[in-house]
């Protein structure tokens, strides 16, 4: 009767023992072993668009917008009186700071992410 009550003791403080084993040896397993190397970061094609080429893109006003006068990059309203951009084949309008912003870094449409055309920018600045 006295063995039975030992093992119903033992048995229980063994097999948790042996769990917190285990668990250290995971443990250690997880610390020690020789890290992978780093996952790839997707290279950025380009970097965004130099003053001049900005200064290349149309300015209107607010109340020349023609796809809505909220601006995508702040959210705020473009008023009728307000200088924005407009990028030249999506027509997409934007305060003018927000754009010259957006567009310093990244060289897409914050709206619809078309790429601007390199022939914008290589064209002669007085078309005859």
């Amino acid at each position: 009767m006295m063995v039975s009550i030992f093992m119903a003791l033992l048995l229980p403080c063994a097999g948790t023992g042996v769990v917190f084993v285990l668990y250290i040896c995971f443990l250690w397993y997880t610390t020690n072993r020789q890290s992978e190397p780093p996952l790839s970061v997707k290279p950025v094609a380009k970097n965004g668009l130099s003053a001049s080429e900005l200064d290349k893109l149309p300015k209107v006003t607010g109340k020349e917008l023609v796809l809505g006068t909220e601006c995508a990059v702040c959210l705020d309203e473009i008023e009728g009186r307000q200088p924005a951009r407009l990028i030249p084949g999506c027509h997409h309008g934007f305060h003018l700071e927000c754009a010259d912003t957006w567009l310093s870094k990244h060289p897409v449409c914050p709206v619809c992410r078309a790429e601007l055309e390199p022939q914008l920018f290589n064209a002669p600045e007085n078309p005859c």
